[in-house]
């Protein structure tokens, strides 16, 4: 780890250098790429010579209860090594988590797909509650939301709904969503008080940025325009401004009919397929296949499921670590950071493991 870390800031004072050259600030894109590069490294090496001077003031004082000291001075000195040796372990820890492998990802926008399961009407209403769940953790960050497309229910929630977040870091907090949520309940339209398990599935993307990222040939896409219609059916205006895309070689169709401009829709749509391609691409490069499917989105399936929220005994759990929040209420609200918290540190632990072996 120390050969490692001796490299990182080697690498990092290199950086400093070019970043402080004009013939490299002329550069846009290059100054650009350099910096971004530099500044991912500047949390570790900071922590790096944090650790350097930690172990400076060790040996110094491990030297000095070598010499001839009175009781009361060797007893202090003493005592600073042990806060020293307590300080140089956190360190450790710190600057072990921060040489995990970045998710190049973590810092872009996100797309967030939900979609009813099993279970009806149930299951649309459930995804109306996740949506405004989200919604609500966006606005308690401060972050943008735009809906991107959706299908409303007649009597309420979503069939699908599609929805990006603006927002610093908005990937790395809600990549971990991805998969199938279950509800259990009694549906408001049931008599008997039958509580009724009902699932809705999330999928979280990443926003590509540059269209370079991925290339689509214009010869692949079949774009459909139609009438665009409401709840039950209705038309919601006279000009065919819904816009569908299909992208041939995938099978991928993007639908879009939310605003009342044929551009806008064909805009919004294109965005969501290039996310999704995008997202195809990373799957593929990724080594680790078993592990990427339990973050995939499954079928719906009541069996298949990443989280359980359970309305009479006001409970949520998170399978995949044995989470259990009885902040029910609040957790539906948006109040989701000690859960995706929970998450991150987990996965932290994993790839810990995974470097460790």
């Amino acid at each position: 780890m120390l050969n490692k870390l001796e490299f990182i800031e080697e690498k990092y004072e290199e950086l400093s250098r070019k970043v402080s050259d004009p013939e490299v600030i002329s550069d846009v894109n290059l100054f650009q790429k350099l910096c971004k590069e530099h500044n991912s490294l500047e949390d570790i090496v900071t922590k790096y010579r944090e650790y350097k001077e930690n172990m400076k003031r060790i040996n110094d004082d491990k030297e000095m209860l070598n010499d001839k000291l009175d009781k009361e001075m060797e007893e202090l000195i003493q005592e600073e090594l042990r806060e020293l040796e307590e300080e140089k372990s956190k360190i450790e820890n710190e600057l072990k988590l921060l040489l995990i492998p970045k998710d190049p990802n973590d810092d872009r926008n996100v797309f967030v797909e939900i979609r009813g399961g099993a279970g009806g009407d149930e299951a649309a209403l459930f995804a109306g509650n996740l949506f405004r769940m989200y919604t609500r953790y966006a606005e308690r960050h401060n972050w943008k939301t735009e809906i991107m497309s959706s299908s409303p229910t007649d009597i309420g929630g979503f069939k699908e709904v599609i929805f990006l977040i603006k927002g610093q870091g908005a990937y790395s907090k809600l990549k971990f969503e991805s998969g199938v949520h279950r509800v259990q309940r009694v549906p408001e339209t049931e008599s008997s008080g039958r509580i009724h398990t009902s699932t809705a599935t999330v999928a979280v993307l990443p926003e590509v940025d540059d269209v370079n990222e991925v290339q689509i040939n214009q010869i692949d896409l079949r774009i459909d325009v139609y009438r665009s219609s409401g709840h039950g059916g209705q038309s919601v205006n006279t000009t065919d401004s819904a816009v569908r895309v299909t992208h041939i070689p995938t099978g991928i169709v993007i639908a879009c009919q939310d605003e009342k401009s044929q551009l806008k829709n064909k805009d919004k749509a294109m965005k969501i397929l290039r996310a999704r391609l995008y997202e195809m691409e990373q799957q593929k490069q990724k080594s680790e296949i078993a592990e990427e499917r339990k973050s995939q989105v499954g079928t719906g399936d009541r069996s298949e499921r990443i989280r359980t929220y359970n309305y009479p005994q006001s409970r949520i759990t998170d399978h995949r670590i044995g989470y259990t929040a009885y902040k029910f209420e609040a957790f539906l609200d948006g109040d989701l950071d000690d859960m995706l918290d929970a998450l991150i540190t987990a996965d932290q632990a994993e790839k810990l493991q995974a470097t460790g072996e």
